[in-house]
């Protein structure tokens, strides 16, 4: 399952939603709005996506994760729109047979995703500037 959303994410329902009875191991990552970045302090969060691509490759990523790996079920929902601190902006659900897999799943799922998906952020800082953080590339 793939999404983008602007409603808040409800990380427990997307874990509960991929756990199995065949699914011994449940790996969830939540990426949040934190409040510092370096020395920077973070007002808010703008996220900006280009759906239509974003989706397809967010499902190609959910494909080779099942090629990897016996996943059972997997999650990956981002938030668009401005989320405040604290704020979940993407969660990651994976459910394998074993810990390992899952583990391993979701940290490439989450780890390909940030480096592909065509979904930005703009970061406003306290002292009202602003910066946008694009994909496979270092802020």
């Amino acid at each position: 399952m793939v999404e983008i959303t602007e409603q808040p994410l409800d990380h427990a329902a997307l874990t509960e939603r991929v756990r199995h009875n065949n699914a011994g191991a449940v790996c969830t990552f939540l990426g949040t709005v934190r409040e510092m970045t370096g020395e920077r302090r973070t007002v808010v969060l703008d996220y900006e996506a280009f759906p239509e691509m974003a989706l397809k490759k967010m499902a190609e990523l959910e494909a080779e994760a099942r090629r990897r790996w016996p996943v059972i079920d997997a999650a990956i929902v981002h938030r668009v729109g401005r989320l405040g601190l604290g704020e979940i902006s993407v969660v990651v659900a994976v459910s394998c047979p074993h810990r390992g897999d899952s583990f391993e799943a979701c940290r490439w799922l989450i780890d390909a995703f940030k480096e592909t998906v065509p979904i930005w952020k703009r970061e406003t800082w306290a002292d009202g500037q602003e910066e946008w953080v694009h994909p496979g590339l270092s802020s």
